[in-house]
């Protein structure tokens, strides 16, 4: 039988970060919260919770939180049809789905799908930030029920939907054009200009460099984890970097960056991929998804 007052313990913790919010949420004391999860990792034989600030879920506790997602979604259908069901006296609790996305999505087309989402839904958001490259290891590690993602191999246990292509340009002032690119976007430039990067994951710029010359080169870099700061350091001639068209449509209309070489964009295609379990309870979230991206990319 699963404990079910110990598995919301634990999926409680990791969504406010401590035992002692986490009681407040459950209406119980810190110490009933603390025996809850003892008693359920010595029942497993496994760690579920890294005690910290913030306490966050191991690999396994993040595979229960998800469960309990699941769960409280049923739950949710369940007490639509029989409301007589809910106890007036236990604290309401509202599921709160985990989502990641790239940052260029985030910071572009991704918050209008989940305003859109969040408006017709008692769902909570939790969304979190990596590189599309590695969006779908969250969700391979059941750290999240769906993400954006590059990937376009369907995650085991999840269904697809194509989005359309977030579409880069490689940009600079024209004065830092000027001054790094005198004779032309050589590899020898290259090597010396320095670039802007969002962060290690980050391959956006190499990958332009290896379309435009054929291999891999080495470049100075700042490191810059913003989409917004990414544009406005480019603005500041800082540095050379790849920015979405939705953020620097105006500012290449207006003449304020240009493509270091004109017309090689680079198209990063973008996939929704969501939990099977979920899916269709969360077909309104997919829809949302899939119209905007549809529309913005």
């Amino acid at each position: 039988m699963l404990d079910y007052p110990a598995l919301r313990a634990v999926a409680t913790i990791v969504q406010t970060g401590s035992f002692e919010r986490a009681a407040t949420v459950l209406n119980v004391t810190p110490s009933a919260i603390s025996q809850r999860v003892k008693q359920l990792e010595e029942r497993l034989g496994v760690v579920l919770i890294v005690r910290g600030t913030p306490c966050t879920a191991t690999e396994k506790g993040e595979w229960l939180c998800r469960h309990m997602e699941n769960v409280g979604m049923l739950e949710a259908e369940l007490f639509g049809q029989l409301p007589a069901l809910i106890d007036p006296d236990e604290p309401r609790q509202r599921v709160t789905l985990q989502i990641a996305t790239n940052a260029d999505s985030l910071g572009t087309w991704f918050v209008e799908a989940m305003s859109n989402f969040a408006r017709s839904s008692s769902y909570l958001l939790n969304i979190a930030v990596d590189d599309q490259d590695h969006t779908a290891e969250w969700l391979q590690r059941g750290r999240v029920i769906a993400a954006v993602t590059s990937l376009e191999k369907p995650v085991r246990g999840c269904r697809r939907f194509a989005l359309g292509v977030l579409r880069y340009h490689a940009t600079a002032t024209p004065d830092f054009v000027a001054r790094h690119f005198p004779h032309g976007v050589t590899s020898e430039a290259i090597r010396n200009a320095p670039a802007l990067t969002f962060n290690q994951k980050d391959r956006l710029q190499s990958s332009w460099v290896r379309r435009m010359f054929g291999r891999d080169l080495d470049y100075p870099t700042h490191w810059l984890p913003s989409p917004q700061s990414f544009v406005e350091a480019s603005l500041s001639g800082m540095g050379w970097g790849m920015n979405p068209t939705q953020l620097t449509r105006e500012h290449l209309a207006s003449g304020r960056l240009v493509e270091l070489v004109p017309d090689t964009p680079l198209d990063v295609p973008l996939h929704w991929q969501i939990n099977r379990l979920a899916a269709d309870r969360l077909a309104d979230l997919t829809r949302e998804v899939v119209t905007v991206a549809k529309r913005r990319l």
